[in-house]
């Protein structure tokens, strides 16, 4: 049999891959972490619910991963994006995380990040001409 290597996308091959992977992790996580999985989504939203800002994240096993936060140009340096975080540990402490991580490049939030308390574990220079942090929050 010969097998092909090829780059069209479906949901079914998407899924597929997702899922068997998910399958092979669960043999190797303690039963007690098993099935803890939770999307994070917050909105920063007006009166008219338009959406200004937000965190998108999942809750893993023993931990919250951040994927995106983000705040318009307009409402930052006002609150808002310690307000949006401040909800997400809750979140993560109330479902028993032990440690939230996110990632960041230079130009974006590398020093908020270091204001809630959070500790850069990995670097990579050159990601795009800029350099790529990754950081960690124990709970």
């Amino acid at each position: 049999m010969e097998l092909l290597i090829t780059n069209h996308a479906s949901n079914k091959h998407k899924d597929y891959v997702r899922n068997k992977m998910i399958e092979y992790n669960l043999m190797h996580f303690p039963d007690d972490l098993k099935g803890r999985y939770q999307e994070v989504n917050l909105f920063l939203v007006d009166e008219e619910d338009q959406v200004l800002g937000g965190i998108i994240g999942e809750i893993c096993w023993n931990w919250l991963e951040i994927h995106y936060l983000f705040v318009e140009d307009e409402f930052r340096n006002c609150g808002y994006g310690k307000k949006l975080m401040s909800e997400a540990l809750t979140i993560a402490r109330d479902k028993e995380c032990e440690f939230v991580k996110v990632d960041t490049l230079s130009f974006q939030a590398l020093d908020f990040y270091k204001k809630q308390g959070f500790e850069v574990f990995g670097v990579i220079e050159n990601a795009g001409r800029h350099t790529h942090y990754y950081l960690k929050k124990d709970l």
